[in-house]
């Protein structure tokens, strides 16, 4: 990272208080539903979002149902949408932050909008997962996960950021994906050129932010296994018959997946918590900056960098034959 006092901040140099609160975006299920959990069983607060508030109402019910009556005290639970206007997102950071005062943490999990052609008609779905070959999917589609998810992202990120600021403290988490250091994966290029972007993001503000006491963590999991997904399909709105065989042999790889993923997300979603508030495992080790989780995520980014550096040692007589004489 491009500031060594962040890499070098130890968990233990700022203790986390009796008590953190939390904002988590996407928590109706997958890893927001599970962070939520485990960060009220910490004894932390939680402000909870979703595009809807019915959505999440499995969350509430679970904690109701929670024989630690506290919890039920300890969640708010409020209506997000990363495609919100910057004011009306303003608005409700504001109103999260009136509920105890603080914001110590921000987690930046929520993705929607991936678009897909069903019967010639465009249909928005929500959903990280969605594949579909590049150039099929189109300038739209591409322009309005980045304004979503990319812009989205940011909005809330600097909504939060002058409450941290004034308190000298704060983390900021970004859930990336594995898919950012396999981007030649066909079929997950819309997908990988988010994560890939959100993850460039968070390394920038891990410089910016250290002279205010403000960490930044980016997870990058590997293949987790939680509900739904998979389920926004295939973006197909402009398919070429020159794309048929690489579609389909993708298509295959990805349909043996759902339900056969070897990464337990009440585990992934535990380390989190663990390294943010410095305990278990954590106690007493340097914040990481990044956080990659699964094994098939740690062998995505050593064959990555392994395939990287084997170019540099392969080419290095015209990378260093560059400069004036």
């Amino acid at each position: 990272m491009p500031d060594s006092n962040n890499t070098t901040m130890t968990l233990s140099s700022d203790p986390a208080p009796r008590s953190l609160t939390w904002v988590i975006t996407g928590t109706s299920s997958g890893f927001g539903y599970r962070l939520a959990l485990i960060a009220l069983s910490r004894g932390d607060n939680v402000i909870a979002t979703a595009r809807s508030l019915v959505k999440l109402q499995k969350l509430v019910d679970e904690v109701s149902r929670d024989v630690d009556h506290s919890k039920k005290e300890r969640l708010r639970t409020f209506r997000f949408d990363l495609s919100d206007p910057e004011e009306v997102v303003r608005k409700m950071v504001k109103e999260a932050h009136e509920v105890w005062g603080r914001i110590d943490v921000l987690v930046n999990n929520a993705g929607t909008l991936s678009l897909s052609n069903v019967s010639g008609v465009e249909v928005w779905r929500t959903g990280w997962a969605w594949r579909g070959m590049l150039e099929e999917s189109g300038i739209s589609a591409l322009q309005s996960l980045i304004d979503t998810n990319v812009i989205g992202t940011a909005k809330i990120t600097y909504a939060v950021l002058p409450y941290m600021r004034a308190r000298r403290s704060g983390t900021i988490v970004t859930i990336g994906s594995r898919s950012a250091w396999r981007a030649e994966l066909p079929s997950i290029g819309s997908y990988a050129m988010v994560k890939a972007a959100l993850r460039a993001f968070t390394e920038n503000l891990s410089a910016e932010l250290a002279p205010f006491n403000i960490r930044t963590l980016i997870v990058e999991p590997g293949a987790f296994r939680t509900e739904g997904i998979y389920s926004p399909g295939w973006c197909e709105n402009h398919l070429s018959p020159d794309y048929d065989t690489i579609r389909e042999s993708a298509r295959k790889s990805f349909e043996s997946i759902p339900g056969n993923e070897p990464g337990d997300a009440f585990k992934a979603m535990t380390a989190i918590v663990d390294i943010v508030r410095g305990e278990g495992p954590a106690r007493g080790r340097a914040w990481p900056n990044y956080l990659i989780l699964g094994e098939d995520g740690e062998d995505a980014v050593r064959n990555k960098c392994a395939l990287v550096l084997g170019i540099l040692d392969e080419w290095k007589d015209v990378t260093r034959g560059t400069g004036f004489d």
